[in-house]
């Protein structure tokens, strides 16, 4: 029997799992049902299931209908790609209606709707995953191995330098991540994959964390003290950005103009804002130092406006040193072809053991977006499931131990202070 999946949240990152149903898992899952704010958006994702697999079209309903299309189309499972200010919403509204929930990170923005998702789970009994693709990428687990193995024996310190640069790094700072009301910041939305993989590296979780950040490259203030004088509230229809090469551009792409500028006249979203406007309350440069309760530490930066995209890892222990480079492929999200997403063009892990030579670690190959770990995340969650030695499907309480290490950093950049974890939710 085909387990039924209703999917609410059909922007950019939607098509991953609703195409992955209708394509490779449609002999075991079933999209029964779409539901987001936005009509244009649904109707798109419809005349692409139908142009791709030929599908009927699947059952539409506007958020305020949510509770209606459970009881309607009694799905199984509920996967949730909204905007991550809604994240509690869906994911404890299906749960008390008896489904369980699939959530893309970060699993929610902030400590109080991290508690409500904890307590909503104790008191319905369902089960939450969050989809931590880049614990699948064969680099990442393979640095799990090698740590579990023993090979540069226990870790006490660990250096994490993550690189977002002018094309990848710019589009949170057009889009609505850039009110940190609806992402909690980058320090939230994208470094929860970055806090989730130090976690699952290192068999442990944060307990304390200070942090210091704030926006020094984006946002109109700092275009004024670079000297630029061209600006403009957003890229469609403006003469100023016609050059700009932070400028988004959305009419000559076929998925950017129908999942936002044809669906503009539905809720008003603008998708191509000017990352040098006025209103961008996230940070865009971010120091987060972490004591785990191993008594590990990391030191860890996030810069959004680099000339490369990727990352650099450095692992001390009591047998030597663990370094890793990945140089990822940039993109623009929605904006290209899905395997591209977080691609790896170089990736390398070095071995340094204290007494000996060192050497390179062989790495198994794989394609597919976010370093090869799309395609392994998807058949973790709609095929059969296998053995995993590693332990890499994520549950609430990995989603809840990666947000609040960066829930902590931002308490502490506003109040100077370092946090204890332990002070913000109750597991």
């Amino acid at each position: 029997m085909k387990r039924r999946y209703a999917q609410v949240g059909v922007g950019g990152r939607a098509r991953f799992y609703y195409e992955a149903i209708a394509g490779t898992y449609g002999d075991t899952a079933e999209l029964v049902a779409l539901c987001d704010i936005n009509q244009t958006r649904m109707d798109y994702a419809n005349r692409l299931l139908a142009g791709t697999f030929g599908c009927q079209p699947v059952p539409t309903y506007r958020c305020d209908r949510f509770d209606e299309m459970i009881r309607q189309e009694k799905p199984d499972t509920v996967i949730v790609t909204s905007i991550d200010r809604t994240h509690h919403r869906y994911i404890i509204r299906a749960m008390e209606l008896g489904c369980d929930v699939i959530t893309e990170k970060p699993m929610t923005t902030d400590e109080e709707k991290a508690q409500a998702i904890l307590d909503a789970i104790a008191r319905t009994g369902r089960s939450l995953r969050v989809t931590f693709n880049y614990r699948y990428a064969p680099y990442n687990t393979k640095i799990r191995e090698l740590i579990q193995d023993g090979v540069i024996g226990e870790v006490f310190s660990v250096h994490f330098e993550w690189l977002l640069n002018t094309r990848h790094g710019a589009d949170y700072f057009r889009r609505w991540h850039r009110d940190k009301r609806n992402s909690g910041g980058l320090l939230v939305h994208k470094a929860t994959h970055h806090f989730d993989l130090v976690n699952f590296w290192l068999g442990t979780s944060p307990k304390t964390v200070f942090a210091m950040g704030d926006l020094r490259f984006y946002g109109r203030e700092n275009a004024e003290l670079r000297g630029q004088t061209r600006f403009y509230a957003r890229a469609h229809g403006s003469e100023n950005a016609r050059d700009d090469p932070f400028a988004l551009h959305m009419a000559g792409n076929e998925s950017l103009r129908s999942l936002y500028l044809e669906a503009e006249k539905d809720d008003g979203y603008l998708r191509d804002q000017s990352v040098f406007g006025d209103g961008i309350s996230i940070e865009d440069t971010m120091g987060v130092l972490v004591r785990y309760r191993n008594k590990a530490i990391l030191t860890y930066s996030l810069n959004a406006y680099l000339p490369w995209e990727g990352y650099r890892v450095a692992f001390n222990g009591s047998k030597g040193r663990l370094q890793v480079l990945v140089a990822e492929n940039d993109y623009v999200n929605a904006g290209g072809p899905k395997d591209v997403e977080g691609s790896a063009r170089k990736t390398s892990i070095a071995v340094f053991p204290m007494f000996g030579d060192p050497h390179e670690v062989d790495i198994d190959s794989a394609k597919g977006g976010h370093g090869g770990g799309d395609p392994v995340l998807l058949d973790d969650l709609f095929g059969t499931p296998q053995p995993d030695r590693f332990n890499r499907a994520a549950s609430h309480i990995d989603g809840a131990l990666s947000i609040l290490t960066g829930i902590a950093a931002n308490k502490s950049m506003a109040t100077g202070l370092p946090v204890d974890i332990d002070t913000l939710v109750r597991f």
